[in-house]
Formats: C-alpha cells, structure tokens, sequence
C-alpha cells in the first residue's frame, strides 16, 4: 500500500503530546480531538468558547510541535475527516478502524529514528524486550521473530524476572520496554536501571512524557487506540505489533542477503535436512 493512500493528520500528535500540556491545554486539546464539525476555527472565536485567553491557544499550537496557532489550525483543517455515526456492518466497523489506525501510525512514524533503533538491534550483544499483560504478549511475539534472524533477543513478563535480570545489565546490552500506557513500574525500573548501569534503552509506548528523557534514549510512539470510532473493537496489541513489524522489516531490509541465508539455515534444520 502507498503512502499516498494515508491522510496526514495532527490528531496523533495532540493525542501523544496530552500528557505534557497544562490543564488549559487539554481542555483546547478534548476541543480539537473530539470536535464533530468543522465551523469558526479564528483565535477569536475558539477563545471564547473555550474561555482561554489567545496566549493559551498559542502556548498549545506551540507545544504541539507548531509555530502558533494560525499554523496548527491550517494543519487541523486539512487533515481534518468528519466523524460518523453511520451504522455498518460489524466487518466494516473493524476494517475502517484498522485503517484509521494504520493512518495513525503512518503520521507517527520517524524514519530516522527507526534507522537509529535498527543500528542498537546490530550493535548490541544481546536484547531484553519487557512488557506486562498485553504488551508482554507483543514482547513474546517480538523476541520469537527475532531470534529467527540470528539476534539474542529475550522477553521478560513477570515482574520477579524483570527485576532479576535488571541486575545484570551491562553497556553491552540493549533494553526494549514496551507500554502503551507509559505506566508500567516494572518496565519503567527495568529501563532506568539499564540506563544506569550502561545499557542501551528504547521505550515503545503512546505517551510522549518528557521524563522519560532520563532514561530512554529512544521514544518511539505508538497510536492510541483512543479518540478511534469503535476502537473498543480492535486488539490492544495491534499497535504495538504494527511498529514491531516496521523495526523487523527495516532489519531485514538493511542486511537482506546475509537474513535471507539465516533464514533458510534455520528452516533447513528444522527440517532434519542440514548437510553433514
């Protein structure tokens, strides 16, 4: 699929971004995220609607990553797709909210940070992936197709292994903590004592908080399921998974003749035909 099949929208950005504003913010924020038409949009008008002053919708476009608020209400206007109630049919439902989400992800996406991440994946000697619940599901999946491909890649779901492992991070290792919701105590202990003690750290989560500068060198965010028609409807892993599947695909692409040789080793192995 072509990227000229996605919409550019800001919607991720805000969504992202929530958790950093000031009350005001998120309250012109919930404005933006759940607005059902688009009408007067002047600074004007919104600030009297809202009740917040020009210099909050400024504060607010600013830190949504635009130069003032003129900017971010062009943007919002051309990536703007009307809310429907429409019923459908259960399939349709849950296929037009998969499309949305992959929309999401392809406005999130960081070329140059995937670029970055797949450099730790070579360099490093061996990977922890860490999750809970859901997440520890989509770390299972992650380290399984890893390991296929030749790189020490281990999951960690329980809180007592992720605790004990964290002992013996060292600068040769490279900690992976998947969270959607950024809260998790046990991955967030993981990575900052990996970070402490030398290691490599990516968080892969939807919120974009500024402390985990600290200790992450890498952010990647993930969308939300949040803010979706029927979002309900779609796997909490899906995100997670999608952005798993563009870090794969990226290794893969970088070294493709020395993978694909992997591959076939290990899937004549398995086989029992492996020469003698």
């Amino acid at each position: 699929m072509g990227m000229e099949k996605y919409a550019k929208t800001i919607i991720p950005t805000i969504e992202a971004n929530y958790e950093r504003y000031t009350e005001t913010e998120r309250h012109i924020a919930d404005y933006f995220l759940k607005n059902d038409a688009i009408g007067d949009l002047s600074a004007e008008f919104i600030s009297t609607e809202l009740a917040v002053s020009p210099a909050s919708l400024s504060r607010f476009a600013k830190k949504s990553g635009y130069q003032g608020y003129r900017e971010f209400v062009y943007e919002y206007r051309n990536s703007y797709v009307e809310k429907t109630t429409v019923e459908q049919e259960e399939s349709r439902l849950v296929l037009d909210t998969y499309q949305s989400l992959l929309n999401k992800v392809y406005n999130l996406l960081d070329e140059a940070q995937i670029k970055r991440i797949v450099e730790k994946l070579r360099m490093a000697k061996r990977v922890y992936v860490c999750g809970r619940g859901s997440s520890g599901l989509a770390a299972e999946e992650m380290a399984t197709r890893f390991r296929w491909i030749g790189i020490d890649m281990v999951a960690l779901r329980d809180n007592e292994n992720i605790k004990m492992q964290s002992v013996f991070l060292n600068p040769q290792n490279l900690v992976i903590g998947l969270s959607l919701s950024g809260t998790k105590s046990e991955v967030l202990y993981m990575l900052a004592r990996g970070c402490r003690q030398g290691a490599d750290t990516i968080l892969i989560t939807e919120k974009n908080r500024k402390s985990y500068e600290d200790f992450c060198r890498e952010v990647m965010l993930v969308p939300s399921l949040q803010h979706l028609n029927h979002g309900n409807l779609i796997s909490p892993q899906f995100p997670l998974l999608m952005m798993i599947d563009i870090i794969y695909a990226a290794y893969v692409n970088h070294d493709r003749v020395h993978i694909e040789k992997i591959q076939k080793e290990v899937q004549r192995t398995l086989r029992g035909s492996e020469d003698k």
